[in-house]
């Protein structure tokens, strides 16, 4: 067994080989170059060790993969960091004037995805002779629907736009990652409450309508076993209110300490405790059986950081520097975050057998994301002007990541989660490559096409 230092050094080992080849040679964006090397690799050593069993050459590196919580090592350590560098180079103004369009995407969006794409992973599952509950299609919905903004920032730094459509983008991704997250965790709630009952609800009514069955899970929250409509609405308020009033907290604070001093060792230290601080208070804190938003909390704080902090707690020397090392710590957790996600293909066990509900899942998600930018944009624009062409590029930039698959590694072993695991990793990794490779020409096309005009 590997040391947590060994496994720690083989990554980053790893990561520097395979960014200095796609730097040199390929000329990829960085991390979709990361991730192409990283599953080809993957797909080599699995025909390799199927072609020659007996020299073990997935040995090693399937030892430490496993030894690796996907889920926790980045819902529990990479992500706050990760969420804290992208909101510190968010514009809040810019984010301000956006704020219903970010507002309405961030929420209704996430939920109208997750309707839309539960309903046609049940019917598309259903038409495969597959049993899948409508209460775990809504579980995958409500996991693959939000954007992810890990990836959504990476990208976003190879892709010249106006600066109100960067705003929209980013600001969204910054916020429903923590929304969906909410719903995830409720929906999760209804599913395995439900199960845990007496008659096994959903398990028994594999093919039943979905509203019915939605509606009988709701109502067997009321009971003690399942979640019923205060819960949710508590659960809400105590993650993504909580989670948010915690951010604002803890970001104010270290504003107030940065403004006594002029000293970038001390004030980098300052937001690495916040980051820190913050996701572990978040995570420990408990509210009426719950606890707060680690990653809302650390994007409010991020936001108040980079802008409220750059502007009257930093001079330009200790702006550079704290900036900068952020912006260092972004690319290398960025770096072995998609790496992992590539690597991770030889542990997962992924179910062959899917493979086309898999590839017609992805027309289904963009369809909803479709749904979701549309719906709200279309309210906006009763009301305001916003940039034309948003629409395309905010359905195609919509990109899913590695929290897609934390949340999929997450869920509780059964019957459903092969299929929810598979259908997840083929769409995040569509999402990254092919969507994160074309959004460029997608966003010259649609900008082009529709001048900027208002917000």
């Amino acid at each position: 067994m590997l040391s947590l230092f060994e496994i720690a050094a083989m990554l980053l080992v790893l990561s520097a080989i395979l960014s200095w080849v796609n730097r040199a040679y390929i000329k990829l964006p960085h991390t979709i170059g990361l991730l192409l090397m990283a599953l080809f690799a993957s797909f080599a050593l699995l025909a390799l060790q199927a072609v020659f069993p007996s020299l073990g050459l997935t040995d090693t590196l399937q030892n430490a993969l496993k030894q690796i919580d996907f889920n926790e090592t980045l819902m529990k350590g990479m992500l706050g960091f990760l969420l804290f560098a992208g909101a510190l180079h968010v514009d809040f103004n810019k984010m301000r004037d956006a704020k219903w369009a970010i507002g309405l995407m961030a929420t209704c969006g996430v939920i109208l995805s997750t309707f839309i794409v539960g309903t046609g992973f049940f019917y598309l599952a259903k038409i495969f002779g597959v049993a899948l509950s409508y209460i775990w299609a809504l579980v995958f919905g409500a996991l693959i629907s939000p954007t992810d903004p890990v990836a959504v920032l990476s990208i976003l730094k190879t892709v010249k736009m106006p600066k109100s459509l960067e705003a929209k983008i980013a600001g969204e991704s910054l916020f429903n990652d923590g929304v969906g997250v909410v719903v995830f965790t409720i929906i999760l709630a209804i599913a395995t409450g439900s199960a845990a009952s007496g008659h096994a609800i959903f398990d028994g009514i594999l093919f039943a309508g979905p509203i019915d069955t939605f509606a009988t899970a709701t109502q067997s929250g009321s009971g003690h076993s399942g979640v019923g409509i205060w819960d949710v609405a508590e659960l809400f308020i105590v993650d993504a209110i909580g989670g948010a009033a915690l951010g604002f907290t803890a970001g104010a604070i270290a504003v107030k300490m940065m403004e006594k001093i002029d000293e970038h060792a001390i004030e980098i230290l300052i937001s690495l405790a916040l980051v820190a601080g913050t996701y572990a208070i978040a995570q420990r804190v408990n509210i009426l059986g719950h606890h707060l938003s680690g990653p809302i909390a650390v994007v409010i704080a991020g936001l108040m950081i980079g802008n409220k902090g750059a502007a009257i707690a930093m001079s330009k020397h200790t702006q550079n520097y704290l900036f900068g090392f952020w912006e260092m710590i972004d690319e290398i957790l960025n770096s072995v975050l998609f790496l992992l996600i590539g690597l991770e293909i030889l542990v997962l066990g992924l179910a062959p057998d899917f493979a086309l509900i898999t590839l017609l899942a992805i027309p289904l998600i963009l369809f909803a994301r479709l749904c979701a930018v549309f719906a709200p944009m279309k309210i906006i624009g009763t009301f305001k002007s916003f940039t034309k062409g948003a629409i395309p590029v905010l359905t195609w930039g919509g990109v899913r990541g590695g929290i897609s698959v934390a949340l999929a590694l997450s869920l509780p072993d059964n019957d459903y989660k092969p299929l929810i695991l598979t259908a997840t990793y083929g769409v995040v990794i569509f999402s990254i490559i092919v969507q994160g490779l074309t959004v460029k020409t997608v966003v010259e096309k649609s900008v082009k096409a529709d001048p900027v005009s208002g917000a």
